[in-house]
C-alpha cells in the first residue's frame, strides 16, 4: 500500500488519483481490489471502522449471537432428543467475546487485505465533497475522475417524547453488550428488533416488543408476519402490536415505556430500551450538494440503473443509494459497477432478483414479491403452500414450525416470489432464487431431482401444487 504524504501543489491543487472510494464497507475493498489489479491508483477513505455494518455491528455479529442463542435453546431441548443438560445458563460476557473476536477477526482480514494492494492508500478521515471531482479529508484536498460513494447507513432514532431523557441502546450498542438484560424492550416490530428480541429471550431475558403497525414485519404477508409472531409468543416474548404515543422516561427499574393500543393504554418497565425501527443513509455530512449530487427527502443518493448519481463520473453503492439494504446487495453493485467498467458489460440493477432473509429460528427467506405486490400486478396467478411439517428433514431434525409458499404467473409460468419459513429455508430458498435469476420456467426446477433427505426436496412437490386461488 503506498503512503504518499504528499498534499496540495503550490499552487493549491489537490493531489490526483485515478480513483477515490470514499467508504471501506462491503463495496468499497472489493472495488478497491479491481481497480488496482487494473493498475490504478486509488485512494479509499474509511472514517471510522474498515468492514462498515456488515463486519462490525450488522452481519457478522448478529449472526454469531443467533448462533449462541440457537445452541442455548438446542441445550433446554435435549430432553426432546433423548439427553439431558441440566438447567441452561448464558455467560454475556462469553457469548459478547466470542462475537467480538469474529468481528476483530474479520475486520483485520479486511485492512490486510487493503494493505496488500499496491496501488491502494487507505486514508482514515471523514471525507468531505467541495465539488464535483473533488473531496477534502483531514485538511487535504484529493481529486480523481471516478468517485465511488459507499459510506452506508446507521439506526434511525426517532424524536420520539422523552426518548433523548433515558438511556437506550442501537444495534451498533446492543451488539457489544456483555450483560443479560433483565427486561429488554424493543421498540420496532421488523427484522433487526425480531432477531434481537428472540436471542435475548434465548439467553434469558424477559422480552417485550412494541410495533407501532397493526402486525410485525408488516411488509411481509398476513400469513408469514401471523406465523412469525406464534413463533416469538410461544417461546415467552411479549409482542403489542398497533400501538401509538410511544413515549418514554426514567424509572427506578430502568425506563418506563407507556403505550396506546385498542387495549388501552399501559407502561412496560424495561431494564434496556432498543430502538430498531428502521435505518438511514450517512450522507448528511457528505458535502453532497457541494458536488450538485442529487439525494431525495430521506438522504438517499440518486441513482440511475447502473448506479451513477446525477454527477457524471460519480457512482453510489451500498445501503447509501436507496437500492438495497444488504451486505448482498452492496456487494452486487460492486459487481455491477466493476463489470460495466471494466468487462464491457451492461449489468443493471433492475435485473437483480430481490430476496433476503430474517434470521430468528427457523429462519424466513424470501424471493421476488410477496403474494399482495403479484396480486397488485394483476397478472393471474397461481398459488402454493406446503407446511414444514411435510418436509422430511424437518421431522427427523424436531423442527417443523413454519412452512413454505409460491407465487407464479399463469401465463408466463415464471415465479415471481416464495417465502420459507423454517429449518434452512435460508438456504433452500436459493434454489428458487436461481431459476427466477435464469428466467426458467416452473417445469425446469419441477422436474429437477432433489437430494434426500433435505428441505429443498419439497420445492419440487411445491411446485406441483400451483393453481389459481380458491
Amino acid at each position: 500500500m503506498s503512503h504518499g504524504n504528499q498534499s496540495e501543489d503550490a499552487s493549491g491543487n489537490p493531489r490526483q488519483f485515478d480513483a477515490i472510494i470514499i467508504g471501506a464497507g462491503q463495496a468499497g475493498p472489493s472495488l478497491a481490489g479491481r481497480l488496482d489489479a487494473a493498475g490504478l491508483r486509488v485512494a479509499i477513505i474509511e472514517r471510522h471502522l474498515v468492514g462498515g455494518t456488515c463486519v462490525n455491528t450488522g452481519c457478522k455479529p448478529t449472526k454469531t449471537l443467533v448462533a449462541s442463542a440457537y445452541a442455548a435453546q438446542m441445550a433446554r431441548r435435549g430432553g426432546d432428543y433423548g439427553f439431558s443438560t441440566g438447567e441452561v445458563s448464558v455467560d454475556m460476557a462469553a457469548v459478547a467475546a466470542r462475537a467480538n473476536k469474529v468481528i476483530v477477526d474479520s475486520r483485520a482480514g479486511n485492512e490486510d487485505w487493503l494493505a496488500g494492494m499496491a496501488h491502494v492508500e487507505l486514508i482514515r478521515g471523514h471525507a468531505r465533497f467541495d465539488g464535483p471531482g473533488t473531496v477534502s479529508v483531514n485538511g487535504e484536498r484529493l481529486a480523481a475522475p471516478r468517485i465511488f460513494i459507499n459510506v452506508g447507513g446507521r439506526a434511525s432514532v426517532p424524536d420520539l417524547p422523552g426518548l433523548h431523557d433515558v438511556p437506550y441502546l442501537t444495534n451498533t450498542d446492543i451488539v457489544a453488550l456483555d450483560t443479560l438484560p433483565r427486561h429488554l424492550v424493543v421498540v420496532g416490530g421488523s427484522y433487526i428488533g425480531l432477531e434481537f428480541a428472540q436471542m435475548y429471550r434465548r439467553f434469558g431475558a424477559e422480552v417485550t416488543i412494541i410495533e407501532r403497525a397493526d402486525r410485525v414485519i408488516a411488509r411481509e404477508d398476513p400469513d408469514v408476519s401471523e406465523a412469525v409472531r406464534t413463533i416469538l409468543e410461544d417461546e415467552g416474548i411479549a409482542v403489542r402490536t398497533g400501538a401509538d404515543r410511544i413515549a418514554f422516561q426514567p424509572h427506578d427499574d430502568g425506563v418506563a415505556v407507556s403505550i396506546n393500543t385498542g387495549e388501552g393504554a399501559s407502561v412496560v418497565v424495561g431494564s434496556h430500551v432498543l430502538i430498531a425501527i428502521g435505518r438511514r443513509p450517512n450522507t448528511d455530512d457528505l458535502g453532497l450538494d457541494a458536488a450538485g449530487i442529487e439525494h431525495d427527502e430521506r438522504g438517499y443518493i440518486k441513482v440511475d440503473d447502473q448506479l451513477q448519481t446525477t454527477v457524471p463520473g460519480i457512482w453510489a453503492l451500498g445501503d447509501c443509494n436507496g437500492r438495497g439494504a444488504f451486505t448482498h446487495t452492496a456487494y452486487n453493485d460492486f459487481e455491477i459497477v466493476a463489470a460495466n467498467l471494466f468487462d464491457g458489460d451492461d449489468r443493471r440493477v433492475s435485473s437483480r432478483v430481490p430476496g433476503y432473509a430474517l434470521y430468528i429460528d427457523p429462519p424466513l427467506a424470501r424471493v421476488g414479491m410477496t403474494e399482495a405486490e403479484a396480486a397488485r400486478t394483476g397478472r393471474p396467478l397461481l398459488f402454493s403452500k406446503r407446511p414444514m411439517a411435510r418436509v422430511g428433514r424437518a421431522v427427523e431434525k424436531g423442527e417443523t414450525k413454519g412452512f413454505m409458499k409460491v407465487v407464479a404467473d399463469a401465463g408466463t409460468k415464471r415465479i415471481l416470489g416464495a417465502a420459507i419459513l423454517g429449518t434452512g429455508g435460508d438456504e433452500a430458498i436459493h434454489g428458487i432464487l436461481d431459476m427466477m435469476s435464469a428466467d426458467q420456467p416452473i417445469d425446469e426446477l419441477r422436474w429437477a431431482v432433489p437430494i434426500h433427505p433435505t428441505v429443498s426436496e419439497l420445492i419440487p412437490t411445491l411446485l406441483l401444487g400451483l393453481a389459481p386461488a380458491q
